[in-house]
């Protein structure tokens, strides 16, 4: 992976590159999108990768290397078995014509063997040699053709000593330690390909005249409206027109029971429809559906490059001219030693074996595949791995109010009086997705009312032009700008401009769990802060509804960023946890951010992990798993750097044989992997499971 980012990083036109070994994967930015593509792909095919295009959702042949490898292990076993019972007669005393036959006879099981269940190490290597790299698997090769051709020479001289069964049983355990790892690694990728299986190949499209055609959804639009019968999934992300239904929400909520929806509810593709039929109308193409981006977010858990991956990469790089140096000082200080050549292969041999990267190079990306898939289940989608780490490194948290720690649907009362700026003010709060905003529509009734030139203003409000005259629905103090009258100095206020504001008394309600989050992580020792645009008073009510005492209030989108960055200057990290459109840049300034299910967009893309659940448990269990993974990472580059520092000196020494070294390699890499799956119980259930909370995942 390091040779393939750093490789393609010298590239002129390339801005970033970065492979996934899960999905077999590389993700390329060019510096311009018309830039010729053709120089990556030459210089993948020079470092002897065949290239392939993938599609958005389209994942890595879910079968995978695991069934060869399994082949190859039974073929190695197989013929392990055979070899090691004419060598038990031979150290039984077998002598003579009696041991050169069972000598020859071994040669005869273990080279064809060697020859089919080493082909994986062996085109490895070869892929390696062509275009002048090392990489773990030339070793590998190198001892086991020496392994048999010295056993071969003996034989050929009648000698005593061969090492057939060694270079077999070799091959065995070698290969029993990276099927398992194929396993570890098919698991990490079944989460990704099965969510890919939720989505249908396509759809029904509603035609004007009445008529229906079937559509692959690759050429599905925006606009499009589809026709979803009950039993079908949404291949894209879609609005109902018409209709109503029960739906089933299991991929974004984890809650099984089915919620009803009717004209207007958003869906998420992979949503499956279990009643009746439906009109949609499609809100993104497949390739940036909700579905899309959560393959996209899973298939990145192990791409983060924190400062434990770096570790690892520095290590491997260093890895096979080491192993050769060491392997060739072995042969060479034994031999001026002994003056016996083959004693001398023999050790060398068991050096170029024992000497494994593998538990190094597992150490991170292995706990971040298990802890990803631990949250996945639990509801929370992490973008990459480097967000965990840096998730356990926090000292400080930082709540976002409205939205966060309060519902995303506040209970709105009073407001204007007259029809007409009723009308106005539900056409202005259909245009935005604030909490509040979605709250007055829902108050207010609907009436044909024609709103042009709306735009919405971050932490401020929303503003349009009806018959000439500017209205603006938003923050007291912005509104009472365009207004006349008495000043409006607290809540949500609207006004047509040189007419009286209104305002709207505002009742917010605490989000499931926000109480026990904020005391989970003020136990685990962390200082938790509000910050809030909104006024002082509604700020301290939750702040103490909710056990919180340090409090921001009235802070613009640019305040937020600023506060979060004066607390970076002074050396604190700082969790911050938000879902609004002015919470996006906050988010992006810390230094690990959180956004639940009803996240803006633009909250949900600047974010390093997506809550689907609607509860804030999910806060601290992260925080919590977050912590146990960097413990499994450092006890796992432990395990490793104590493996090799004991394993290389005695393999030098001439105290391990080929055939230990082996099942020691492997059985370092099972341990690593091992020690990560401890991480699947360190996830409490929580006690009980909140509504169904919808999720629309940005493009």
């Amino acid at each position: 992976m390091a040779a393939v980012e750093r490789s393609l990083a010298e590239l002129p036109q390339v801005v970033s590159a970065r492979a996934n070994l899960t999905l077999k994967q590389v993700r390329v930015i060019l510096a311009r999108a018309d830039e010729d593509p053709r120089p990556v792909l030459e210089r993948l095919e020079a470092l002897g990768h065949e290239v392939h295009p993938v599609e958005a959702d389209q994942q890595a042949d879910p079968k995978g290397e695991g069934p060869g490898l399994l082949r190859a292990m039974a073929v190695a076993g197989f013929g392990a078995m055979n070899v090691m019972l004419l060598s038990v007669a031979v150290w039984s005393g077998a002598d003579g014509a009696m041991r050169e036959t069972f000598h020859l006879i071994s040669a005869l099981i273990a080279v064809p063997v060697v020859a089919y269940a080493g082909q994986p190490f062996f085109r490895s290597a070869l892929s390696a040699l062509k275009v002048r790299r090392l990489n773990m698997d030339v070793p590998i090769t190198l001892a086991i053709l020496l392994a048999v051709a010295l056993s071969l020479f003996e034989t050929a001289r009648g000698g005593d000593e061969v090492f057939f069964d060694a270079a077999v049983t070799l091959l065995f355990f070698l290969l029993t330690g990276r099927y398992l790892d194929q396993l570890m690694r098919d698991r990490a990728r079944s989460a990704v390909t099965s969510l890919a299986k939720l989505a249908p190949k396509g759809a029904m499209r509603q035609l004007a005249d009445g008529g229906r055609e079937w559509l692959p959804k690759e050429v599905i639009a925006p606009g499009m409206v589809l026709l979803v019968a009950a039993g079908e999934r949404l291949p894209v992300d879609a609005r109902i027109r018409r209709g109503a239904t029960d739906l089933d929400r299991s991929i974004v909520t984890g809650e099984a029971m089915p919620v009803s929806a009717g004209p207007g509810t958003d869906l998420e593709a992979g949503t499956l429809n279990l009643t009746g039929e439906i009109e949609v109308e499609v809100l993104r193409p497949a390739s940036t559906s909700f579905l899309a981006e959560m393959m996209r977010m899973l298939g990145a858990a192990e791409g983060g490059r924190g400062s434990y991956v770096r570790i690892a990469d520095r290590a491997a790089r260093l890895y096979a001219p080491v192993v050769h140096l060491l392997a060739l000082v072995t042969f060479a200080g034994w031999l001026w030693v002994t003056r016996d050549w083959q004693t001398s292969a023999f050790v060398a041999i068991s050096v170029l074996i024992i000497t494994c990267p593998c538990a190094l190079g597992l150490a991170v990306p292995v706990a971040h595949v298990v802890a990803a898939g631990r949250l996945m289940r639990e509801g929370v989608l992490m973008k990459d791995g480097g967000a965990l780490e840096r998730l356990a490194e926090i000292d400080r948290v930082v709540f976002d109010k409205t939205g966060t720690l309060t519902t995303g649907l506040p209970k709105i009362g009073a407001g204007p009086s007259g029809r007409e700026e009723r009308a106005i003010a539900h056409a202005l709060a259909r245009g935005s997705r604030h909490p509040a905003a979605r709250a007055i529509a829902a108050r207010l009734d609907a009436a044909p009312v024609k709103v042009e030139e709306v735009s919405e203003h971050p932490g401020l409000g929303i503003e349009g032009v009806v018959l000439g005259r500017r209205v603006r629905l938003g923050r007291a103090a912005w509104v009472a700008e365009i207004a006349r009258g008495p000043r409006p100095v607290a809540g949500p206020a609207f006004a047509i401009e040189r007419w009286r504001a209104s305002v709207f008394d505002l009742d917010e309600t605490l989000r499931d769990g926000a109480q026990a989050a904020v005391a989970d992580l003020g136990a685990a020792g962390l200082p938790v802060a509000l910050l809030s645009g909104d006024a002082r008073r509604r700020a301290a009510k939750v702040a103490a509804e909710t056990g919180i005492f340090e409090t921001h209030h009235d802070v613009t989108p640019a305040g937020k960023v600023a506060l979060l960055d004066g607390l970076r200057d002074a050396g604190d990290r700082v969790l911050m946890v938000g879902d609004g459109l002015n919470d996006a840049a906050a988010l992006a300034a810390a230094h690990v951010s959180m956004a639940p299910a009803s996240a803006s967009e633009a909250g949900r893309t600047a974010a390093d992990f997506v809550i689907l659940r609607d509860g804030l448990d999910a806060v601290p269990a992260t925080f919590h798993l977050a912590r146990a993974t960097a413990r499994i990472v450092q006890q796992n580059f432990a395990l490793a750097i104590a493996y090799n520092c004991i394993a290389i000196p005695l393999a030098m020494a001439g105290l391990v044989t080929p055939l230990l070294a082996a099942l020691a390699m492997s059985g370092s890499s099972v341990l690593v992997i091992g020690n990560a799956l401890r991480l699947n119980g360190r996830l409490a259930q929580p006690e009980a499971r909140p509504e169904p909370q919808a999720l629309m995942m940005p493009a």
